[in-house]
C-alpha cells in the first residue's frame, strides 16, 4: 500500500495535466511592505544615569514610531512607541559606568523594519555630568559647582561697583551744597555796601535843600 503526503495530495489538485512538479506555496517569494531599518544611529548627551538616541529614516517612507531594544548583559529592555514621528528617544534610569548596546526599528503601516545596525555606549560616572570635550584636565570636576562660584564672584563685583557710584554721589552732592552756600554769602555783602553810600547822598541832599 502506497501511502500519500499531505504535500503529495495538494501536487494532484493542483497540478495541471501534463505537468509533473509544481513549485511549493512556501518557495513563492512574497512582497514584503516593512519599512526599511533606520540609519545613522547614534548616543549623544551622555550621563551617568541617561542617554539619548538619534536615528534617520529614508526619505518617501510612512512610519509610524519606532522600537529600540537595550541591553545590558544579559538584561534586555524594550521601549515601543506608536503614533509618533519622533527621530530621537530619552533611554532613563541607566547604570553609571555601564555598558550598553541598543538597535531601532523601524514601526510601518504594515509592521516592523529590521533592526539597525548595533550601537555600543557607555555611561559616565556621576561626578562627569557636565565633562569637557576640549579640556580633559577638568574632566570630572562639578562644573554646577564651579558655574556657583562663578555667579556670586559677578554678583559681588556689581554690588562693589553700585556702593562706589553712590559714594562717588554722595560726594559730588556735598561738594555742591558746599558751593551754593558760600555763593549765597558773596551776594548778601554788595547789598549791604550798597545801602551805605544812598543814606549819605541823601543826607548831603537834604542839606543843600536847607540853604
Amino acid at each position: 500500500m502506497v501511502s500519500h503526503t499531505p504535500w503529495d495530495l495538494y501536487k494532484r489538485s493542483v497540478t495541471p495535466p501534463g505537468t509533473d512538479t509544481v513549485t511549493p506555496p512556501a518557495l513563492v517569494p512574497l512582497s514584503s511592505d516593512r519599512p526599511p531599518a533606520p540609519v545613522n544611529v547614534s548616543v549623544m548627551h551622555l550621563r551617568a544615569d541617561s542617554a539619548t538616541v538619534y536615528w534617520e529614516i529614508p526619505e518617501g517612507e510612512v512610519i509610524i514610531g519606532f522600537s529600540i531594544s537595550q541591553q545590558e548583559g544579559h538584561t534586555q529592555r524594550f521601549i515601543r512607541e506608536v503614533n509618533t514621528t519622533s527621530r530621537s528617544c530619552v533611554l532613563w534610569d541607566l547604570d553609571q559606568e555601564t555598558d550598553y548596546i541598543i538597535q531601532v526599528q523601524s514601526i510601518g503601516l504594515y509592521g516592523e523594519s529590521q533592526a539597525s545596525k548595533r550601537v555600543h555606549f557607555r555611561t559616565l560616572k556621576k561626578s562627569d555630568r557636565f565633562p569637557s570635550n576640549n579640556d580633559p584636565a577638568v574632566e570630572g570636576v562639578d562644573k554646577s559647582r564651579q558655574l556657583q562660584t562663578g555667579e556670586m564672584i559677578i554678583i559681588v563685583v556689581v554690588l562693589l561697583m553700585w556702593a562706589a557710584v553712590i559714594a562717588l554721589f554722595c560726594r559730588q552732592y556735598d561738594i555742591i551744597k558746599d558751593n551754593d552756600s558760600s555763593s549765597g554769602k558773596d551776594k548778601v555783602k554788595p547789598s549791604s555796601m550798597a545801602s551805605t553810600p544812598e543814606h549819605c547822598s541823601g543826607g548831603l541832599l537834604r542839606s543843600k535843600v536847607h540853604r
